[in-house]
């Protein structure tokens, strides 16, 4: 028998837009681990002329710990959630590995020394400016450990710092060149959530949007044992102006509903467009009764202000409001948001333009 997720249901089942980027981001660095490996395992096999067993040992050993570490930080569960915190100790990882590597290939001399650039642009692309400012602060350390330390003297030259600038400087330019891409990369992104979650029309969460605050507030309440309302409130004209007026007049009053609504509420309650004529209201820490005046008060602010419609005609429209709570009505956003959706059209039924506490028959 197939069951229909609610819409709610179907909604939290979706992952978050952040989850979707950083699992893309995740599969992106484990292939650059073993790009990583790869070209190391490359030059040892086809550059590497020492005939040192000890160098080479060492090598191997760091080869093997490495994929120890990959295999079992990637591939073993250790984190069953992607976070940004994750990628950066994978990064902090891959530069000691890198470290490793070049000590015992000639240092500063070494052909891997560009190994560098891969934790770098792995940070710039992943993670905050900051976090990769502190990796390129790593690898400028451990350029000083490779190039065999600092004298005092040195320390002190400027022929000291214009040398260590000079090779420090492509690692400094790509961490630079791609955070500003990132930037803009996630300022894409963070559009995108917002579209996904915000109704263009009026500015208020849409269904995904709510479904994600709400469950979150239930679940508070749930845990805290407080009160939760929830209002169905739906336009009792809107189709009457659509066909009279047009419908720009149409998204006029469905604007004016949604100000309506969030002039009325406090900065923790949660307003949304249902879908069509229909808008939803979660008010959080707030029993029948606070929501019954809070849900009159928006009643009578849409009955007193005419709407204009355009061409200097003005109308008034009314709205029917349905009342259920938490914890009487039911225990989660599906089951209360039914009965207030009952609630609501009972409201419809007694003739419009006023407020129904749902009551079970």
């Amino acid at each position: 028998m197939n069951m229909e997720l609610s819409p709610f249901a179907r909604v939290e089942a979706l992952p978050s837009i952040e989850q979707e980027e950083l699992r893309g981001i995740s599969r992106t660095v484990a292939e650059i681990h073993w790009l990583l490996l790869a070209l190391v395992l490359l030059f040892l096999v086809f550059a590497r002329t020492s005939s040192d067993g000890e160098i080479n040992a060492a090598l191997a050993a760091g080869l093997m710990i490495y994929t120890g570490f990959v295999m079992g930080f990637r591939y073993a569960n250790f984190y069953k959630k992607e976070t940004r915190w994750k990628i950066a100790i994978e990064t902090w990882v891959m530069i000691a590995f890198i470290t490793w590597v070049v000590s015992f290939t000639g240092g500063l001399a070494s052909p891997l020394l560009n190994l560098y650039l891969l934790p770098v642009i792995t940070a710039a692309l992943t993670l905050s400016k900051l976090t990769t400012l502190i990796e390129i602060g790593l690898i400028a350390a451990c350029y000083l450990y490779l190039g065999g330390g600092v004298s005092t003297e040195m320390f002190f030259s400027f022929a000291f710092y214009g040398g260590f600038i000079a090779q420090i400087a492509p690692v400094l330019l790509v961490g630079y060149i791609l955070t500003m891409f990132s930037a803009d990369i996630r300022y894409g992104l963070n559009r995108a959530k917002v579209l996904a979650e915000v109704d263009e029309l009026t500015g208020l969460f849409n269904l995904r949007g709510l479904a994600i605050t709400a469950n979150r507030l239930l679940a508070q309440a749930i845990r805290y044992n407080r009160s939760a309302t929830i209002l169905m409130i739906d336009s009792d004209n809107l189709k009457e102006v659509n066909d009279q007026h047009g419908h720009d007049a149409g998204n006029r009053l469905l604007k004016h509903l949604a100000m309506a609504i969030r002039n009325e509420l406090r900065d923790n309650d949660v307003p949304a467009r249902y879908g069509g004529d229909e808008f939803i209201v979660f008010l959080s820490e707030t029993p029948a009764t606070g929501a019954t005046i809070v849900a009159e008060r928006i009643r009578d602010a849409m009955a007193s202000t005419p709407i204009d419609v355009g061409g200097g005609k003005f109308v008034t429209s009314t709205v029917s409001i349905g009342i259920a709570g938490f914890p009487e009505d039911g225990g989660n956003i599906d089951a209360i948001t039914a009965r207030a959706d009952r609630a609501m059209y009972q409201a419809k039924r007694e003739g419009r333009n006023r407020v129904v506490r749902f009551q079970a028959e």
